[in-house]
């Protein structure tokens, strides 16, 4: 008789253990271990974090062990049990790493040895056959749907309860997220406003009424300076949306500003000597250009898709110094400038912050993170077994994107949902949005170093968000080549992975498939290719959406400074705006406190968050671990950077703060 120690980790999740049978049992290349019970209704042991030991004898050697089978019954009710992973150490001092991590109910499941392998590795018909079986699987539970047209591809779920649950958030996330607003709404004491509907305030004073709970100090400082005219242009540096500013390279034909407008603004220089030495920035909002508004609450909405120029001073400040509200010049659309009457420029400045809001929201948030993201989860459940090294690398990053973005098509984006009646732009309208900036989305774009070279602004001090962000994308980009190259010796492996390949061609081929003259690969000729690929990815997943989400209520909960939709259109002279007019614009009473709560919920602390960088046990090998131990080490010391740089700063950029960035798009 042989006996082989068995230690099996359950999850720390409060629902994680389990009273079903389990039995486990051992297969390896020369036979079977018995099987084994190891938790049973009469001998509870499988409890939420509990690790456990078991004894499993075999009546001889089975070899090198392939699988741990385990076998899950239902003792009296369907009860889901978190397996963390098993470990099993022969008598002869061998150790095999079992990785699992998913939800186990009424099933007999194989769990393979944790050691990488790409498919080529694998040389044991058993083994072949278990990488196919467990991909056709997958397809057959994570299926790709059309959510609506010219969009990309997401899971065939109408609601969270469809998905699989090994794509759901454990249970203290999910009741953390159905019970978020009503938290949000009792934390800012805004609930007694709430039937107000759209009763206009009188004045923005009238905001500090719901303001006085808020206690983000970029918030109070906001509060306080939010109509300077530069704190508007650093919200194109470090605020929510910090993505679109462009170095401006030339005056667009649609928007016709002449040196004479703004030569008060450019002092002892012109125009065109400011173009010529790289001081004048550029930022259009063409996206939302003749987009027809919503309707909250039986009033009407507007928008706007304003052009703004701005002008970098000596002291490094991005100041405004030309607003035109609409694409299209004429006499019923004025350019505003720092000079006109001081409602003038401030109601031309809300529009612009308010269009900010709506892109952010719609485009380089949902669009550019969320749906995105999708799409590489979704390929890689499809195609990549999970003892490739991909899906290990990837899925921390990509796992619970669908749950998310599941409950936000239910709940929050659809017609009834609480970005649809708190937005300016409508439900259906937003599909229309969102297709139209799909289409003008590239895989340069996606790419953090391309991206900032075609803007021009690679070198623009003060952009806090580039600093961090470029320094984050070299140490994905450092981590994720050392694992291509630890398990790809040369371009020729890449080539011939066909998994690899089945994947990328899934992800573009469908998950992208409306998307058109995009450049997004369709296959991988060089681990060149693969490692920026795999980086973008995860870069997206993590610090892209960290950038773009969690400054949210910092610079939106003072509501004048970024309204979420406007009640007035935009002015079409100048010289006649009045306070009044500024009042009737802004959100009322009820969207300023949907406004507050909404981005609160979005950016506050998520219970058990994993932040970049934390891949449990996915990877069983010594060298991987090394490789993931450099890469946390080099992301601490990015945060000691970012810290030393903060403290002589008024407003301190901290999005991109180890702490501060999950490993994937999860709220």
């Amino acid at each position: 008789m042989i006996t082989y120690k068995v230690t099996i980790k359950t999850g720390e999740d409060l629902f994680a253990g389990t009273d079903n049978y389990v039995y486990c049992k051992l297969i390896g290349e020369s036979g079977e271990s018995k099987k084994t019970s190891v938790e049973h209704w009469f001998i509870p042991q499988l409890g939420p974090g509990d690790v456990n030991q078991y004894d499993i004898d075999s009546d001889e050697d089975i070899g090198n062990i392939l699988f741990v089978e385990l076998e899950i019954s239902r003792f009296m009710v369907h009860d889901y049990w978190f397996c963390c992973s098993v470990t099993v150490e022969s008598p002869w001092g061998g150790s095999y790493h079992f990785p699992c991590y998913m939800w186990l109910a009424d099933c007999t499941i194989k769990l393979r040895e944790g050691t990488a392998k790409k498919f080529c590795d694998d040389q044991l018909p058993i083994l072949k056959y278990y990488r196919e079986h467990e991909l056709q699987e997958r397809q057959r539970l994570y299926r790709w749907k059309n959510w609506a047209p010219n969009l990309p591809r997401c899971i065939d779920a109408e609601s969270v309860e469809d998905l699989p649950m090994d794509l759901r958030f454990n249970f203290r996330k999910q009741f953390d997220f159905n019970t978020s607003l009503g938290s949000a709404f009792a934390k800012l004491g805004v609930k007694q406003f709430l039937q107000k509907f759209e009763q206009s305030w009188t004045s923005t004073d009238d905001f500090e009424k719901i303001f006085c709970n808020v206690d983000s100090s970029i918030a109070a400082f906001v509060k306080d300076n939010w109509k300077q005219d530069w704190i508007f242009g650093y919200q194109f540096l470090n605020g929510f949306n910090p993505v679109l500013i462009q170095k401006c390279e030339k005056i667009p034909v649609n928007f016709p500003v002449t040196n004479a407008m703004v030569m008060k603004s450019l002092v002892n220089s012109t125009l065109e000597q400011e173009i010529e030495n790289g001081r004048i920035f550029i930022v259009s909002y063409e996206m939302l250009d003749g987009l027809p508004a919503n309707v909250i609450d039986g009033v009407q909405q507007y928008l706007a898709a304003p052009i703004c120029l701005l002008h970098l001073n000596e002291q490094h400040q991005l100041m405004p110094i030309a607003i035109q509200l609409k694409q299209t010049p004429g006499g019923d659309n004025p350019i505003f400038l720092p000079s006109d009457a001081e409602l003038d420029w401030l109601l031309a400045k809300m529009w612009v912050r308010s269009s900010d809001f709506q892109h952010l929201e719609l485009v380089s948030h949902l669009l550019r993170t969320h749906l995105i993201g999708e799409t590489f989860g979704m390929a890689t459940l499809r195609n990549l077994p999970a003892v490739h090294p991909i899906y290990k690398l990837l899925i921390p990053h990509v796992k619970y994107t669908m749950e998310i973005n599941t409950m936000a098509r239910q709940r929050l984006i659809s017609p009834d949902g609480f970005i649809s009646q708190m937005c300016g732009v409508k439900i259906d309208i937003q599909h229309l949005t969102l297709a139209k900036a799909f289409q003008a989305l590239t895989y340069r774009s996606l790419c953090l170093p391309e991206k900032l070279d075609d803007h021009g602004v690679t070198d623009l001090k003060g952009y806090y968000y580039k600093d961090d962000a470029k320094l984050i994308w070299s140490a994905i980009h450092k981590f994720v080549s050392s694992i291509v190259l630890s398990n790809y010796d040369s371009d020729k492996t890449v080539l011939n992975d066909p998994e690899l390949q089945d994947w990328i061609k899934d992800l573009t081929g469908t998950g992208l498939q409306d998307l058109k003259n995009s450049e997004f690969p369709t296959s991988f000729r060089t681990r060149k290719e693969l490692e920026i690929f795999l980086t973008m990815i995860i870069f997206t997943c993590s610090a892209q959406h960290s950038a773009v989400n969690n400054g949210q209520y910092d610079w939106a909960a003072w509501v004048p400074n970024s309204p979420c939709s406007m009640r007035r259109p935009p002015p079409t002279r100048k010289g006649f705006v009045t306070m009044e007019d500024i009042m009737d614009s802004l959100p009322g009473v009820n969207q300023s406190c949907l406004q507050m709560a909404i981005t609160w919920v979005l950016t506050r602390p998520q219970p058990d968050k994993q932040c970049l960088g934390e891949y449990n046990e996915y990877f069983t090998e010594e060298s991987a671990k090394d490789h993931i131990k450099r890469f946390q080490e080099d992301l601490q010391k990015i945060d000691c950077t970012i810290r030393e740089r903060n403290k002589g700063l008024p407003l301190p950029y901290t999005y991109l703060l180890h702490q501060n960035i999950e490993n994937s798009v999860s709220i």
